[in-house]
């Protein structure tokens, strides 16, 4: 078992698709941000004495069509370009302007 200090925005990355986030917390309660693909199972729980006790249990939800995966990783990707030309407009009028 590992156990980590975070500071509020440092993530640990667990394998290659899944990212756990510190968001912040108080007294004995910390919020986490996990960021892993729709058809991981994720469970929340505590060490539980009666173990046919019903657990809070999150289900991941069916997938989504290659198709929309595929459309989604176009939109993305064309905000990415955006993002980096404006990026790049920025950069060339502020040396312009230097």
């Amino acid at each position: 078992m590992l156990k980590l200090s975070l500071k509020q925005g440092q993530y640990v990355n667990i394998g290659d698709n899944i990212r756990v986030v510190y968001v912040g917390g108080s007294g004995n309660h910390a919020r986490l941000m996990i960021d892993a693909p729709r058809d991981v199972n994720i469970a929340r729980s505590t060490v539980e004495p009666n173990p046919e006790r019903k657990k809070d249990v999150y289900y991941a939800e069916p997938g989504i069509s290659r198709e929309a995966q595929k459309e989604i990783q176009r939109i993305l990707w064309n905000e990415r370009m955006k993002a980096e030309a404006k990026k790049d407009a920025e950069s060339l009028k502020d040396k312009y302007n230097s």
